[in-house]
């Protein structure tokens, strides 16, 4: 994990250079594709995405190591040609596990956050599942274990073949001739994210679009039917916890209201928007009809609200550099507790950007922890050693954040009711 979270220092600040790029580029074209608050939250959501990953909060059934030592039928060595050969069945697993994830219940929830901004863009690239808690990706990867494909060559490609899929989260790039019969494009993955009847479950793959050609989900970006962004039950929140968690709620919830038990089961495991008939009509739920016609969630926000939103990101991405760049000086508990402050401090600002007053009260006891946290170690995980007095500002910080909130939920908030 101390290796991929320095992969990640490094990682982190180019994908958020090229975010403000493809801003810049709107701005100039006057053709924009992000809204502040949408983005901000896209961004958070990488945030808790890549502090789950690099913290290991997951139960893994079986590791890829394990199954090539059991299981290999060949020994490929490490020839260039291997790397080519790992590629590919990387790409060909990612396929299913997509498709899995879109047609399953309880897969779909560890993917909606994904799809779950009305924007399509390079920061929403960045909404990354914290809810797949269970790791079941190596056992895609069964013909690179019978091929015998080094455990090595697998866990550095694993995260190449994610970052290679940033790309293509924009709407500044048009169709690209032959490279439509090969790769995936900014196109296809468009119709991917498309709520349109059309589109729908269509262009699941991840690197090389044959896969969706050979089995029958490649669907072309169609001139007169512009895509539509979002989910058919939208989120209504910019905070990312609780939008990874919003699908599991309502699987939960027709699961308890069955009568009948073989439902109560059944239910996560069946298509995507399956509910028990008896659930169904005592409880019924409706998503987007229109999808040229739907209100984007977009609650009012001020001036100092968005100021407010930006800072807080700039502030929770700088803590969650710093935890990369002493992660091994950490104990395992420290690093869980810095994980958990960070994470709690991103689910108080996007749940104060969504003018949640109640935030007020998750802000205070945070702001106490943090303060508690810095008189008891006389310091921050170490930071007086790199920035002396480091300490203090962020003590300053956490009592600063509490005045801030405090103003937004006792007055500026007033008026909602939440």
């Amino acid at each position: 994990m101390e290796t991929y979270a320095t992969a990640l220092l490094y990682a982190i600040p180019f994908f958020i250079v090229l975010v403000l790029l493809e801003v810049g580029y709107g701005a100039l074209v006057k053709n924009q594709k992000h809204r502040l608050m949408d983005t901000v939250s896209s961004l958070s959501s990488g945030l808790t995405n890549i502090i789950k990953d690099s913290l290991g909060l997951a139960l893994i059934l079986v590791t890829y190591p394990f199954l090539v030592d059991g299981l290999a039928v060949f020994e490929i060595g490490n020839q260039w040609y291997v790397w080519v050969i790992a590629f590919v069945v990387l790409d060909f697993a990612g396929y299913w596990n997509h498709r899995l994830s879109h047609h399953i219940n309880i897969f779909w929830n560890q993917h909606v956050v994904h799809h779950s901004s009305e924007e399509f863009n390079l920061a929403c690239a960045l909404r990354q599942s914290i809810s797949n808690v269970i790791g079941y990706f190596p056992l895609l990867l069964l013909p690179a274990a019978l091929l015998g494909v080094p455990g090595e060559i697998i866990a550095i490609l694993a995260p190449l073949h994610l970052f290679a899929q940033f790309w293509y989260h924009t709407q500044h790039i048009g169709k690209l001739g032959f490279l439509e019969w090969i790769i995936v494009t900014p196109s296809q993955h468009r119709v991917h994210h498309a709520i349109n009847p059309e589109y729908i479950d269509k262009n699941l793959g991840q690197i090389f679009c044959v896969w969706d050609r050979i089995f029958g989900t490649f669907q072309e970006e169609i001139d007169d039917v512009p895509p539509q962004f979002g989910v058919l039950k939208p989120a209504h929140t910019w905070n990312p916890v609780l939008i990874n968690f919003q699908h599991f709620g309502r699987l939960a919830f027709d699961a308890w209201h069955a009568r009948n038990w073989a439902d109560k089961v059944r239910i996560w495991f069946m298509p995507t928007g399956w509910r028990p008939s008896d659930v169904t009509e005592r409880f019924p739920r409706t998503g987007i009809q229109d999808v040229y016609n739907f209100e984007k969630y977009s609650p009012e926000s001020s001036l100092g609200l968005k100021v407010f939103a930006v800072i807080q990101l700039l502030i929770n991405t700088a803590f969650m550099l710093f935890l990369f760049g002493v992660f091994g000086d950490l104990s395992r508990n420290e690093q869980l507790l810095y994980g958990l402050m960070v994470m709690a401090g991103i689910f108080g600002f996007t749940s104060v950007m969504d003018r949640r007053r109640w935030s007020w009260v998750w802000e205070l006891l945070r702001s106490l922890a943090g303060l508690y946290l810095v008189y008891q170690q006389g310091n921050w995980f170490g930071l007086n050693e790199f920035w002396p007095g480091g300490g203090v500002f962020v003590a300053i910080y956490f009592a600063l954040n509490f005045v801030w909130v405090t103003y937004f939920c006792l007055f500026e908030f007033s008026k909602d009711r939440s």
